[in-house]
């Protein structure tokens, strides 16, 4: 039994510490294969959380906004809307 904790002691850290470690490398490198951030041509602008099973989500396409509603039957398109001027950002 001493042993059993010993070795959990010694392996859960290390468990631990290679999760961490493999999320901080998805997220330094996040953007940088594929398709560059300034060439996308559908872009998440905004999302809003209705229910646990439902989210409403706004989506630049094509110099259009769209409006979805996302739930576990599929998505809903509600309103499109030309796309607003982006703002330079200081």
């Amino acid at each position: 039994m001493l042993w059993y904790l010993v070795k959990l002691a010694l392996v859960l850290p290390l468990i631990a510490g290679l999760a961490y470690g493999s999320l901080r490398l998805v997220r330094r490198f996040e953007g940088r294969f594929g398709t560059p951030a300034g060439e996308r041509t559908v872009k998440v602008i905004e999302t809003q959380m209705l229910s646990p099973t439902q989210r409403l989500a706004v989506i630049a396409f094509h110099d259009r906004e769209i409006l979805v509603a996302s739930s576990r039957s599929g998505l809903v398109r509600l309103a499109e809307a030309p796309a607003r001027q982006q703002e330079p950002k200081a």
